[in-house]
């Protein structure tokens, strides 16, 4: 159950960002068909598949996609699929025979949605790339200070999952909505160098305001505003503050018993900011981290101690708000967003390519002699 239980979804196996596209449908409820390899490969090693986060909450049919017989059982499953998914670079998919011309002329209804780095278009769209290039050409990383002035290099979220695959459930989910208007699917480009962009819409607007001028690493969010950044203490670890707004400085500045310092009065003097990082990095070395989270964690300072992930799972707020669940013998996120009538389930295991083949393409509606026959085949192929 979910809230988006009844919609059947075909994922055509990738790395990255389809599969946490898909893994969100999932999560909602929908009834996410992964299609698999024969030979169960996918590219790029993420550990113990049995672990695989991204693969929970959907079945798998091991299809030879290569062959005639492969293509026409996907072709035929896309006739009752409301949503497919799939990562190739552009063109690749039409080489195959299940482009969206192929698929929109079985069904008018199905929303397309293409994952890809560049996009179906422009000079570098049959190019390989990873999270850190587009994020590069999108004009994103060079925002980010790293050590000694270098631009930082993020782990993949920005791109892969907040510009990729975050930005293709968006629009498979906005395209079922029009599509409850027009009654027709269409195609959806999501390219990670897009969304990589659009989530810089708000550092557009504070440059173009004056709010952004300096080089990296100099700003009010780059880690150049000394309430804007993390410091180390005594114990090694580290504390983040965020206290921009004039009321949590206040509150940062009393609970460091800082009132009566030039620091305290002066938060917006740009030309004092770096001896002001002094003053704090000075502050914040004679505790521990977890000395400063008991003490300013329950204050508007905006402070807050720098966790593990493993430490991130025992944070009396997280556990509050069950931000983790217990599933397949792996601690993880939780699904989100929250429904308040159709709460997501707890994940299921991954699936092993292959595993649900039989069983699953009967529920599809695939006659299961049929089924039998491109078994022996080779075309299907079952854990």
């Amino acid at each position: 159950m979910g809230v988006l239980d009844g919609v059947k979804v075909i994922e055509v196996a990738g790395i990255g960002p389809g599969p946490f596209a898909a893994m969100m449908l999932a999560d909602m409820g929908a009834d996410v068909l992964r299609v698999d390899r024969p030979a169960g490969g996918r590219g790029l090693s993420l550990g113990d598949p049995t672990k695989d986060v991204l693969g929970r909450g959907r079945r798998s049919v091991a299809l030879d996609l290569k062959s005639a017989e492969g293509l026409a059982v996907l072709l035929d499953l896309v006739e009752s699929a409301d949503v497919l998914l799939e990562g190739y670079r552009p063109g690749v998919a039409e080489r195959l025979g299940f482009g969206p011309d192929d698929c929109h002329a079985r069904n008018e209804r199905l929303v397309y949605g293409r994952m890809t780095g560049w996009g179906q278009d422009g000079p570098q769209a049959s190019r390989a790339g990873h999270d850190l290039t587009y994020l590069s050409t999108a004009g994103v990383v060079a925002h980010m200070a790293g050590p000694d002035g270098a631009p930082a290099i993020p782990i993949n979220l920005v791109g892969d999952f907040g510009g990729g695959g975050m930005l293709l459930v968006v629009g498979v989910l906005g395209a079922l909505v029009e599509r409850g208007i027009s009654g027709r699917g269409q195609v959806v480009d999501a390219a990670i160098v897009d969304g990589a962009a659009i989530q810089m819409a708000m550092i557009y607007g504070m440059r173009a305001g004056g709010v952004w001028p300096n080089p990296r690493g100099g700003n009010i969010l780059d880690g150049g505003a000394p309430f804007y950044r993390s410091y180390r203490c005594s114990d090694g670890g580290w504390v983040a503050v965020g206290a921009l707004e004039p009321q949590f400085y206040a509150a940062l500045m009393a609970g460091l018993a800082l009132e009566g310092e030039d620091i305290a009065t002066n938060q917006w003097d740009l030309s004092r900011w770096p001896e002001f990082h002094a003053r704090l990095a000075e502050v914040f070395a004679t505790r521990t981290r977890d000395e400063w989270a008991a003490d300013l964690e329950p204050t508007d300072a905006c402070v807050a101690a720098v966790l593990e992930m493993e430490e991130a799972v025992e944070h009396p707020h997280n556990q509050a708000r069950g931000l983790h669940v217990e599933a397949f013998g792996v601690r993880q996120p939780a699904p989100a967003p929250r429904f308040s009538r159709t709460p997501s389930a707890t994940p299921t295991p991954p699936a092993a390519p292959g595993q649900h083949s039989t069983e699953v393409l009967a529920d599809w509606g695939i006659d299961p002699d049929r089924v039998a026959k491109l078994q022996e085949a080779g075309v299907v192929h079952q854990t």
